[in-house]
């Protein structure tokens, strides 16, 4: 059975968030939104008069933060809240009230509402309050978004990321396991190079028959041609029964030799005469054993310079070269970080027992500043030692590692590519990135961002944009 292909279908293009407020009094209702719209932040204002009306609006439509009077004739703020916690467990819920009690605050809060106001209000407190339970809401919605896509590319057994190099890799994948090709893939300790192999056999003809994968640097040299040719009984001193060797378990379906510039100039010779040939002796064997195994290869250094020293046969490279993957390394793809952490997210909590659905965006930029020697296979370890020392639902800060927590980003790297670290700092980054595109001209740059002309004025100045 062919696996499935990643998943292509569309997100759905994103829409200004919208804020429901729901005060009975005519003029602070007016105030409030009047304040709200001073917010340099994009969102439509919705009012309604009454909590049965707020309950109808929120029952059809998406609201990201509901500004709500706490007293309200018939349906009061309470009720109101716990309705939209049931019905938009994402709404961030603001409290304003004239009659806060300790009590009632503390009610609300348990009620699950972001945070209180009292009346009268600092008109500055209730902006920064909705901005923050505004942020709170595009974090929630984000990580449900990245949540949604990781699963989709779990279902689907594809490489997980979105980049360009991944999506390169992805068509080579495609190419090599239509054809039954042997393939060199190079790449880094850790960024996944089995993986390829594996999606190469998956989606090959041999798909039916075995995987089979092996590690030529992990065994001593003289024990990896008996555990990949085997030996017959009394072929050495321990030899008691025949083995087969990993070439014959293969046989059908794929082999993967992992770091095969490992390999002895010795072993190399017979690994050509495998491929030559399609048969070899077992150690101790009178008769030669067939095979048909499609061989895929990696590496984690130049191989052709290893060529070109004489320390890696020539012929046995361009017998297994016929297509070369080369697999990038998680610092050039950063934009393929979060998916990954998402999805070792959701491999790891549900083995180690923990409840944790979130990572915080202080995080999430930690992870995509990291330079990452160790590839995919460190932010694996890295998530699961989080995982491991939260004590809560959300992987924050408080549980980086001292590596992230002290790193310091390399002079070389450019700033076009660091990650913004909040909500704020994504904005200003999208505007700058944007101005240097197209040159300073406003007018492109606002209609390229969906914001029209004066928005774009405002938020330059907001943020001292050059």
């Amino acid at each position: 059975m062919t696996p499935k292909k990643a998943p292509t279908t569309p997100e759905p293009a994103s829409q200004r968030p919208t804020l429901l407020v729901t005060e009975d009094d005519r003029n602070m209702r007016e105030l409030i939104i009047t304040v709200l719209k001073q917010s340099a932040m994009e969102f439509d204002v919705v009012a309604m008069d009454n909590g049965n009306d707020a309950m109808d609006y929120i029952e059809s439509n998406e609201v990201a933060v509901l500004v709500s009077d706490l007293r309200m004739p018939g349906t009061d703020g309470l009720e109101l809240l716990k309705f939209a916690q049931s019905h938009s467990p994402l709404t961030q819920v603001v409290m304003v009230t004239g009659h806060a009690t300790v009590e009632t605050a503390v009610q609300a809060l348990k009620c699950g509402a972001y945070d209180y106001v009292l009346k009268p209000f600092d008109m500055d407190e209730l902006r920064c309050i909705v901005e923050r339970a505004l942020e709170r809401y595009l974090l929630a919605t984000e990580n449900q978004r990245l949540r949604h896509r990781q699963r989709l590319y779990s279902e689907s057994g594809e490489l997980i990321g979105q980049s360009q190099g991944l999506e390169r890799v992805r068509r080579l994948i495609d190419a090599a396991s239509q054809h039954d090709c042997g393939v060199f893939i190079y790449g880094e300790s850790g960024c996944g190079k089995e993986l390829v192999a594996r999606q190469i056999h998956l989606r090959g003809k041999r798909r039916d028959n075995r995987f089979v994968a092996l590690n030529c640097a992990a065994i001593p040299d003289n024990l990896i041609e008996s555990e990949l040719f085997g030996y017959t009984k009394g072929a050495f001193t321990g030899a008691d029964k025949n083995k087969a060797g990993l070439f014959e378990v293969a046989s059908g379906g794929t082999l993967f030799l992992d770091e095969i510039n490992s390999a002895s100039l010795a072993l190399q010779a017979k690994l050509m005469r495998v491929l030559q040939d399609g048969s070899y002796y077992p150690m101790g064997a009178t008769s030669p054993v067939n095979v048909d195994v499609l061989v895929l290869a990696a590496t984690n250094c130049p191989i052709r310079e290893l060529v070109d020293q004489r320390e890696f046969r020539e012929d046995l490279y361009f017998r297994l070269v016929i297509m070369e993957i080369n697999v990038p390394p998680l610092r050039e793809r950063p934009e393929d970080i979060a998916l990954l952490a998402y999805f070792f997210l959701s491999k790891h909590t549900a083995r180690l027992n923990k409840p944790v659905s979130e990572i915080s965006t202080e995080v999430l930029a930690s992870l995509m500043r990291y330079e990452w020697p160790g590839n995919v296979r460190e932010l694996e370890n890295i998530i699961q030692r989080m995982i491991i020392m939260t004590e809560s639902e959300r992987l924050d800060v408080d549980c980086l590692p001292d590596s992230l927590l002290a790193q310091r980003v390399s002079k070389g790297r450019a700033l076009d590519h660091l990650p913004p670290s909040s909500l704020d700092d994504i904005e200003a980054y999208f505007i700058r990135k944007t101005l240097r595109e197209t040159q300073g001209d406003r007018a492109l740059a606002a209609e390229i961002l969906g914001i029209d002309k004066s928005t774009l004025w405002r938020k330059i100045k907001r943020y001292q944009i050059e």
